[in-house]
């Protein structure tokens, strides 16, 4: 089984208890869940079974002992996590809507996980081929942005599977806009990619959606993953289009959503191996979305990041 690498960020959600503008139910309260979308990503992998692996830094407090510990209790290899002194673990206060959607309030920068360098990485991280994970989140900054650009290089010629979920937070950046041109450029060095509807509008800006598309392709993109909220999921590759349906059912926190569904389509990549043409088997990867979609379902219905994402005994209720 090909193991998974994930990096970036681990950050502590403070999720509010409040559903909407509902004042009505006391005071407001915050209870912290681990999470970050990198991190979700390896955890998600590890609790279908598959040798998952995070990459990152945290801050030497308090919240930074909270996600080590909780990155390991759910199967999680952590040896690859740095700490430091030089600035705090991230956090994030998570507002949601009456229909579980959130908006995020992040403390960073400064933040740990903005510090990882290459001279961080472990010997032999990319020795046996793996599936490297990363998102736009580790290039708000440009040291940070230059440490997972290099990452994925080296996972490339290492002759792993890279692997890049936009994951838009404009709130993130220089002024709350995102750099296309970065994001895109980060695109552009993974084999496959994932990211909504409304993230793949802003990146294209003017551009007509099949030439823009068409474009990752001719990068060297393999396999370019469309989400849109409850809607079909849509899979684009140099000789495939298709659709499948997600499972119909009522949000509670859409917090772990994108990332649980990356998450099982990763695991099921890693199960079936990704030597050869993994990406023109329509039929195989027709599978692997259908159950990263059973996997986003389940996610959407529990509170919190970690303690969201599914077991494989969790995938088969589901699918009862």
């Amino acid at each position: 089984m090909t193991p998974i690498i994930a990096f970036g960020e681990a950050l502590v959600d403070m999720l509010s208890s409040r559903l909407g503008d509902d004042t009505q139910a006391g005071p407001e309260t915050f209870t912290p869940y681990a999470g970050g979308a990198p991190a979700n990503v390896a955890v998600a992998c590890a609790r279908l079974g598959v040798p998952s692996r995070f990459l990152g830094m945290l801050g030497a407090d308090h919240f930074g002992d909270f996600l080590a510990r909780e990155l390991a209790a759910h199967g999680v290899d952590t040896s690859g996590v740095v700490k430091t002194n030089d600035a705090r673990t991230a956090l994030a206060f998570v507002s949601r809507d009456a229909d579980g959607e959130r908006t995020f309030d992040f403390y960073r920068p400064p933040a740990a996980d903005l510090l990882y360098r290459i001279e961080h990485l472990p010997a032999g991280v990319f020795d046996t081929p793996a599936i490297l994970h990363l998102c736009s989140n580790s290039l708000t900054e440009a040291a940070i942005a230059d440490t997972t650009l290099s990452l994925a290089g080296m996972a490339q010629r290492a002759g792993c599977l890279v692997s890049v979920d936009a994951n838009l937070r404009h709130n993130l950046w220089a002024n709350e806009r995102t750099d296309t041109a970065l994001v895109t450029r980060l695109l552009d060095h993974a084999h496959l990619i994932k990211l909504s509807r409304d993230e793949l509008d802003y990146l294209r800006g003017d551009h007509p959606e099949d030439a823009w598309l068409s474009e990752r392709l001719a990068a060297g993109v393999r396999l370019i993953v469309i989400t849109d909220g409850a809607n079909e999921i849509e899979a684009r590759g140099d000789d495939l289009a298709f659709q499948v349906t997600p499972p119909r059912v009522k949000a509670v926190d859409t917090t772990a959503g994108g990332d649980a569904f990356i998450g099982g389509l990763l695991a099921m990549l890693a199960e079936t191996g990704i030597e050869g043409d993994w990406h023109r088997d329509e039929s195989r990867l027709r599978q692997a979305l259908e159950t990263a979609c059973r996997c986003g379902a389940h996610a959407v219905t529990r509170p919190g990041a970690y303690a969201a994402l599914p077991t494989r005994a969790d995938l088969e209720a589901l699918r009862g």
